[in-house]
């Protein structure tokens, strides 16, 4: 078994052992997938994504200095991986910023199971899943998805409105008639 600390085998990693990049991939590939899913349309593009990321991820891990948290980075450079394959296909919209409307999806957990919410989420126009994604489980302003997307803040804010419109009709379908998945 190769039981080191995490220190050491990021100073292993940074020598290109394989041995620790293996043992690095083990420590954390679960909860990368589990935020590849999240930018992802499905699951073999969220595999694409992790695969991505991981090689991303040796190939700079020299550039990490030990400020702040190694899984904290790891994650960043996960999701710019993710982003950099939209970014390339000019996926969003310019729009003017008095067009955007403020829209409020309120969800009761308890009607609504997760997986579906999820697939909901992951069958948004790419655009609208991205900044969606962002902005409402990752927490990042406006400001910084523009940034992070190469878009304008007015698009950004647009394409949540226009995502949370979406997941607000499907979900009051839903509830009209659980029995019936739409996705």
């Amino acid at each position: 078994m190769y039981d080191l600390s995490l220190e050491q085998l990021i100073i292993n990693c940074k020598k290109n052992d394989a041995k620790a990049q293996s043992q690095i991939y083990k420590l954390f590939s679960g909860k990368l997938f589990s935020l590849c899913l999240k930018y992802s349309k499905n699951r073999v593009e969220a595999e694409d994504n992790l695969q991505d990321a991981f090689i991303t991820i040796f190939k700079k891990i020299k550039q990490f200095e030990n400020k702040g948290s190694f899984e904290g980075w790891i994650k960043r450079v996960t999701v710019n991986t993710a982003l950099q394959r939209y970014r390339s296909k000019g996926v969003f919209e310019i729009v003017n910023e008095d067009q955007i409307e403020d829209v409020v999806v309120e969800v009761e957990e308890d009607n609504i199971n997760i997986d579906y919410l999820l697939g909901l989420i992951q069958a948004l126009p790419d655009r609208y899943r991205l900044v969606f994604n962002l902005y409402a489980l990752d927490g990042y302003s406006h400001k910084e998805i523009a940034h992070m997307l190469e878009i304008s803040v007015g698009t950004s804010k647009s394409n949540l409105a226009r995502a949370r419109i979406i997941l607000k009709e499907k979900i009051e379908t839903y509830k009209a008639s659980p029995n019936s998945l739409i996705l």
